[in-house]
């Protein structure tokens, strides 16, 4: 799967739980998607990729993605 691809899909679970207050709550929800939704080689790619930079990523995804790897 292409990068732009994952970065969208992140950022996508990304502002579904954007609307949670309570942002330590959004991220760990954002996290836990990636865990239980994503296959293996989607969340190396995505880990790798925000580890060389991250540019696209919104911030709770990067945090969410900082917490996998």
């Amino acid at each position: 799967m292409k990068i732009e691809r994952l970065i969208k899909m992140a950022n996508d679970i990304s502002d579904f739980f954007n609307a949670e207050s309570d942002k330590e709550v959004a991220v760990e929800g954002i996290k836990n998607h990636i865990l239980r939704a994503w296959e293996p080689r989607m969340r190396q790619a995505i880990i790798a990729y925000y580890k060389e930079n991250g540019a696209g990523l919104s911030e709770l995804a990067k945090t969410a993605v900082s917490k996998l790897g």
